[in-house]
């Protein structure tokens, strides 16, 4: 059933995708057109054993290896190699610049052929320093190209339509025989980037089960419906049951109706696309998903990397108890953005910059920071009208407010280390990853209570949560992290109980591993029930 008519923010809030003075605002260099990640070495295992486990094909358009602009990048990084345990898992990427250059034994297998309007390409198999198989994409006009995965300085690409159309149809294809030596078992999918894989399966005959994943419900894939036939679509998809959106043709929509199940990054941003507050138009159909048993909300982790005692990028090594070490990470953090030494509390904003993130609450909260005693450093990107906010803060706090717009790992890593206390204020937020990182560097979280803030965070043990996206409500949490952090003994309970929790992905990739059984289910392929 239709879902009740989009308002005006639901539509503005939809995407196809994903800058010798006194002043504290500090350039650290120019940010790359994405961060490269290092992932904990894994051994990797002979094939000939892996043979006989079923195959899972992670299909992605960003993997933090790689290239990353976000938190898809970190899971497909560490999602798959999680699962490798439990069985054969190969990511299918474009074949981004970084990608092909990245990987070790990389050459051609296959060539795929065109259809419709998507250009043919060649299809490359290579590997991770760790042995992850990984498919990549061959198609330099498509693929190769300055900026993100997504876009440049002017936009999104205009054929995203088509970039994305061809790694979804090589995913299909990948679980049909496109490589004659390995065939997918199951597909699971990533945004709407990948989400028309289970729809050419369908509209092929293609009969293997499938997972999509929802990182963000608000991008969806959008473009015009007279794309339909340069994607290949048949014209009877476009429909309500099918791949029409109000008018338009959806990615998104596409994947969710025809996977075999849908999985969201928190149990709680789970419920809140089934409602019409949170389902941006798709709510409808996420709820007949949830009746249907078939949307599931599994917590994201995070990789061992952040441990504060092995972490190299920090200025001091420290453990729990070791607040000495922790306040000499503060001490660097002061020193690099120019900020006064102070004994006071440092908060920190680790984010993109842009609504959704809540920074104008955190703009609004920054005068009464600096005036309680407390300082303010940030690190991040997005909207202009934010950044230049930003600067003129610390233009006129240069002692106690210290912004670099743009992302260094280091510095990002640092920051988590040094800081008291961490604002996201978050609109909504799927699932989050700094507070977790966070936590496990001690520095407390200031989160509204929604998607995986509310998941990973405790009011009073961990954190400090509160429920209206208002400057009140912000700042009622602000003078409760005030008020812990006159209390010493207090203040260092929280920070080792946060410092305690674990995040890592075993748990999730278990929740995995029951979910794709049952994706299985009585059909499972035969040649592992064989062996």
């Amino acid at each position: 059933m239709r879902s009740a008519a989009l308002t005006d923010n639901t539509v503005r809030g939809l995407r196809q995708g994903r800058g010798g003075v006194s002043m504290a605002y500090v350039d650290l260099g120019e940010l790359p057109a994405a961060e490269v990640t290092p992932f904990p070495a894994f051994d990797a295992e002979p094939q000939t054993e892996r043979s006989l486990l079923p195959r899972i094909l992670f299909a992605t358009p960003e993997m933090a290896d790689f290239v990353k602009t976000g938190g898809l990048g970190e899971v497909a990084g560490a999602l798959p190699r999680a699962l490798r345990r439990h069985y054969d898992v190969r990511v299918l990427i474009p074949g981004y610049a970084s990608v092909i250059a990245g990987l070790k034994n990389f050459s051609v297998i296959t060539r795929i052929g065109a259809f419709a309007g998507v250009p043919g390409c060649e299809l490359g198999y290579g590997t991770t320093a760790d042995g992850l198989g990984v498919y990549a994409l061959i198609a330099p006009d498509l693929y190769e190209r300055d900026g993100t995965p997504y876009g440049d300085a002017g936009g999104d690409f205009g054929d995203n339509d088509i970039r994305f159309a061809r790694l979804g149809r090589a995913a299909a294809e990948l679980a049909a025989g496109l490589d004659p030596f390995w065939s997918a078992d199951l597909l699971h999918l990533n945004d709407w980037q990948t989400a028309l894989a289970p729809a050419y399966m369908a509209w092929l005959g293609i009969r293997r089960p499938s997972v999509l994943t929802i990182h963000n419900l608000a991008y969806q894939g959008l473009f015009p419906r007279d794309n339909l036939g340069r994607i290949g679509a048949p014209d009877y998809a476009f429909q309500m049951d099918g791949v029409e959106f109000y008018g338009q043709l959806s990615f998104l929509k596409a994947g969710l109706y025809h996977a075999s199940h849908v999985t969201t990054v928190s149990d709680t941003y789970a419920r809140e696309i089934t409602t019409p507050e949170g389902g941006c138009g798709l709510d409808g159909l996420l709820r007949t998903r949830a009746a249907q048993g078939r949307l599931t909300g599994i917590l994201n982790g995070i990789d061992e990397s952040w441990d504060p005692r092995t972490d190299p990028h920090l200025a001091t090594p420290f453990e729990a108890d070791d607040w000495k070490g922790k306040r000499a990470n503060a001490d660097e953090v002061r020193k690099q953005f120019g900020m006064a030494v102070s004994r006071g509390p440092l908060f920190a904003i680790v984010s993109r910059l842009v609504h959704q993130k809540g920074i104008d609450l955190s703009l609004a909260a920054a005068e009464s920071i600096v005036a309680e005693g407390g300082q303010l450093v940030v690190i991040g990107q997005g909207e202009g009208r934010f950044e230049e906010a930003l600067r003129d803060l610390a233009g006129r706090h240069p002692d106690n407010v210290g912004v670099h717009v743009g992302f260094r790992e280091t510095e990002a890593r640092r920051i988590f280390a040094g800081s008291d206390f961490l604002l996201m204020p978050s609109r909504f937020e799927p699932c989050g990853l700094a507070q977790m990182y966070a936590q496990r560097f001690g520095s407390l979280p200031i989160v509204r209570r929604t998607g995986g803030l509310n998941d990973t965070v405790e009011d009073g043990v961990t954190g400090f949560t509160f429920a209206d996206a208002s400057p009140r409500g912000l700042n009622s949490a602000i003078a409760r992290a005030f008020e812990a952090f006159g209390q010493k003994k207090r203040l260092n309970t929280m920070r080792r109980t946060a410092m305690s929790r674990e995040f890592g992905w075993d748990r999730a990739a278990l929740h995995y591993c029951g979910l794709y059984s049952r994706a299985f289910g009585n059909n499972a392929a035969r040649r592992w029930k064989a062996a």
